[in-house]
């Protein structure tokens, strides 16, 4: 009798998620974007430094600590393809306390050990953190409601991102503390939330015989599944991959030196970031969220395509206007990333998850969105490199130019053939079924 009164709370509570579906949707969506956000306390803060007057091999210290975190994170999406693929569904929280509480410890390795040597300390920072969103994206996927619940954890790249920053400009500037301090106890103000956003997704039920009639049953995959799936599909998902690496070398850039841009541009408040990220999430939320519509999963995984050349056309549009003295810096930096935003989040929640589900394959989320983030990494990586190592005497506003018009182009064309490929395929699979 005690063993079930011990066991009936968890059950009511879980019942109580499983009775209705706008409970369920707030909760599930409430914890994961808390939880991602927590994650990005950990990641982002040191972004605010400048660290102007350390330089490490002719290379500016803060660019070596960009691309040292970068490649940690890189080396942890490679891995994460099989990790991530394979994890059992009561590992999850387990491995998100304990990445994340490896990245802390690293934080404070950073404080205590001196420049240039606590460089690795950045490395060893971003090695478990780029697990953290595969392990709370498998309590979202395979359901009829992804979508949604996908969307907020997606957005709260852009509001946590934001968040971050703006939380280590304020420890800076209103604690007085040092640069090599302040990723550190910036980090500890996400303790407390993390935890209960963990014991939140702790309590979330597995997806239901409704969601896996409507999806498609996500498990763990075999190397075996793997290596059939990259035979299947490997190269229906290489123009994608390949576009969703341009695009994450731009928001990579967006999100580590917006710092620097804003300085260049005249914008110094500490809230500029808070700011602009949450007028930026609101309006990636609204229009990813509302794919959640679109009942069937073909249709979606096309219009899917559609919303990222809009989103990148945006981007390419704005920075026109901006160079034509049409716009301000500010309007120029809110329209181009959000529609960066609409071209780079779909692949975090909806293109994948409906890809999955349009051709019902015994995969997950998780394997292909690691085989598309380790290549984005990658390409961060070198970009950094070439622009360090050739010294290009480019100001930051005209860098960041340069980027989203590249990505314009390139992504457009990228994403358009790989809806042709699509719509091959599925017109074969219907008309030999």
């Amino acid at each position: 009798m005690q063993q079930n009164l011990a066991v009936n709370p968890y059950l009511n509570f879980s019942s109580k998620l499983k009775s209705s579906s706008l409970v369920f949707v707030i909760y599930v969506s409430f914890a994961a974007f808390v939880a991602y956000s927590c994650m990005y306390g950990f990641r982002k803060p040191y972004t605010v430094g400048l660290y102007p007057s350390l330089f490490y091999m002719g290379i500016s210290y803060k660019v070596c600590l960009v691309i040292a975190q970068v490649v940690g994170y890189m080396i942890s999406k490679f891995y994460g393809i099989r990790f991530i693929s394979g994890m059992l569904p009561q590992n999850r929280i387990r491995y998100i306390l304990y990445f994340i509480g490896i990245a802390w410890l690293s934080l404070l390795l950073f404080a205590l050990i001196p420049p240039p040597y606590n460089i690795i300390c950045m490395f060893l920072n971003g090695l478990p953190l780029g697990m953290i969103f595969g392990l709370i994206f498998g309590f979202l996927e395979g359901r009829k409601t992804t979508e949604i619940m996908g969307a907020f954890l997606a957005t709260s790249f852009i509001f946590a991102s934001g968040l971050a920053k703006t939380m280590g400009k304020w420890v800076l500037l209103k604690l007085e503390v040092s640069e090599m301090w302040m990723p550190f106890v910036a980090g500890a103000f996400f303790i407390l939330p993390l935890f209960l956003s963990v014991w939140m997704l702790h309590q979330i039920p597995p997806p239901s015989t409704a969601d896996v009639a409507l999806r498609s049953k996500r498990l763990p995959m075999t190397k075996t599944e793997r290596k059939l799936f990259l035979k299947q599909f490997g190269f229906a998902i290489t123009p994608v991959i390949t576009s969703y690496a341009i695009f994450t070398i731009v928001r990579d850039f967006c999100e580590d030196f917006a710092n620097e841009l804003w300085i260049e541009t005249g914008y110094q408040d500490i809230s500029i970031f808070a700011q602009t990220s949450t007028i930026m999430s609101i309006i990636v939320l609204i229009i990813i969220g509302s794919f959640f519509v679109i009942k069937s999963n073909y249709r979606a995984f096309i219009a899917t395509h559609y919303l990222i050349i809009f989103g990148i056309f945006l981007a390419v549009i704005a920075t026109a206007f901006f160079q034509l003295q049409f716009i301000s810096p500010l309007v120029w930096m809110i329209t181009a990333t959000t529609g960066l935003y609409l071209s780079y989040l779909p692949f975090n929640c909806i293109y994948f998850e409906r890809m999955l589900s349009t051709y019902q394959l015994k995969a997950n989320v998780g394997f292909v969105m690691y085989i598309a983030d380790a290549f984005g990494y990658l390409g961060t990586v070198l970009v950094l490199l070439i622009k360090e190592f050739l010294h290009f005497k480019i100001s930051w506003v005209d860098f960041f130019s340069f980027l989203f018009y590249g990505a314009g182009i390139i992504g457009i064309l990228l994403v358009l053939f790989a809806l042709n490929i699509h719509k091959k395929i599925y017109s074969t699979i219907n008309t030999t079924t």
